[in-house]
């Protein structure tokens, strides 16, 4: 048997005046997915406990199987593991946003334009990066570069006390009141104003802003963490597995539960990503012999944040067309029986433009046991009647590999 779990992050979302009434999955169009809930069964799961913020770190540890009460150490670290950045049981480390702020001369005036700098791309970040950690760097603190907007962090023998806000929840708002607090919040608001001057003039910024584009004019740091400790994915689980992301939080789910990461050209973390060349990767990986896949779409939820509603729906469409479409194609080629898992790892409403811990929907689709339920779509409403809900979200990935 093989397994995928097929993760559109962000998916969910609240029925919208703007789409009269519904939702983007009750719109898009995804034969495909569809496909499944109607020879598969559906419920509804909580991904994020009551007592832990809904990011998509708490999120997709749970999707994964790891109990986020007992494992969730923070965001950044992570993304650490995924950039192969070795940390101190002392270290604390913190997600960087090269972000877009508004022009008001003080800091705390300025509004939040874009959280990731207008998608800006890993080259230029690296440029931009650069300049922030050699003019910021000490021997206590060190800036490391990362993929397009997200970076890191690493702050050596400092204490957990911060109260830090994630730029995408702030998105067209004043920043005064999200400012960084805690023991610590005056130097890492220090950082913040400090690379407003590194960066005003930089070359990148002034080719972006040459050629329309928004600049990365500020770093905003958040997601601070410790160095996690998860339980090997195989000796957990009993089966050998591999993760497809562009995103760096997810593939270092998989760096700490010593799974094999796959990085696949053109694989971007938006919804212009390469969703062929990840699909092809994603079955190039059972062909090797792997038994497990967890491929992961952050397409949805970047538009979620961004309020695009056409552009939430087409992801879930070319996640669907472009590349569920070429797995299930391989996966019967293959000849051997296969499970699919589609579901998010959290909602991320349009209306709201950032996470939530409500439940989310699942399909999930044994290739040996198939169902009949022709009249049946993927939907929030269709998974929420069937009355299957699960409480903890780590207890989905058991029920899907039949321990």
């Amino acid at each position: 048997m093989k397994y995928l779990v097929l993760l559109g992050d962000g998916m969910a979302d609240y029925k919208n005046e703007e789409l009269s009434g519904k939702t983007p999955l009750e719109l898009a169009n995804k034969p495909y997915i569809d496909s499944l809930a109607q020879k598969g069964i559906m419920g509804m799961v909580k991904t994020v406990p009551e007592t832990l913020k809904p990011g998509s770190d708490v999120a997709n540890l749970s999707v994964m199987g790891y109990d986020p009460l007992r494992y969730y150490t923070g965001r950044s670290p992570l993304e650490a593991a995924s950039m192969r950045v070795k940390l101190l049981p002392t270290d604390i480390t913190f997600r960087v946003n090269l972000v877009t702020l508004s022009e008001e001369e003080k800091y705390e005036d300025k509004t939040m334009v874009d959280y990731s700098a207008g998608e800006i791309s890993t080259e230029e970040s690296k440029e931009i990066i650069k300049s922030i950690a050699k003019a910021l760097n000490t021997n206590e603190m060190e800036f490391h570069n990362g993929i397009s907007y997200r970076h890191l962090l690493v702050w050596h023998n400092a204490e957990m006390d911060f109260d830090l806000t994630p730029p995408h929840d702030i998105s067209g708002r004043v920043v005064k009141d999200y400012m960084p607090k805690g023991k610590y919040g005056e130097i890492i608001s220090a950082l913040m104003k400090k690379s407003i001057e590194i960066l005003k003039d930089h070359p990148v910024n002034k080719k972006r802003i040459a050629e329309g584009k928004n600049p990365a004019n500020s770093i905003w740091i958040w997601g601070e963490g410790t160095a996690p400790a998860l339980d090997d994915f195989k000796t957990k689980f009993g089966i050998s597995g591999s993760v497809v992301s562009a995103v760096d939080l997810v593939k270092g789910i998989g760096v700490c539960g010593n799974m094999n990461i796959v990085e696949v050209e053109g694989a971007t973390g938006t919804y212009h990503t390469n969703f062929e060349g990840k699909a092809k990767a994603a079955l190039e990986e059972f062909k090797k012999g792997q038994d497990f896949v967890y491929l992961h779409f952050e397409g949805p939820d970047e538009c979620g944040h961004q309020g695009d509603i056409k552009g939430k729906i087409e992801a879930i469409e070319r996640i669907d067309e472009r590349a569920l479409k070429i797995i299930l194609e391989g996966l019967r080629e293959m000849g051997e029986d296969y499970s699919v898992l589609v579901l998010p790892d959290h909602p991320t409403p349009l209306s709201l433009r950032t996470h939530v811990r409500d439940a989310v929907p699942f399909i999930l689709y044994r290739s040996n046991d198939e169902k009949n339920n022709p009249d049946v779509k993927y939907t929030e409403d269709f998974a929420e009647k069937t009355g299957l809900k699960l409480a903890h979200g780590y207890e989905l990935m058991e029920m899907f590999l039949n321990k």
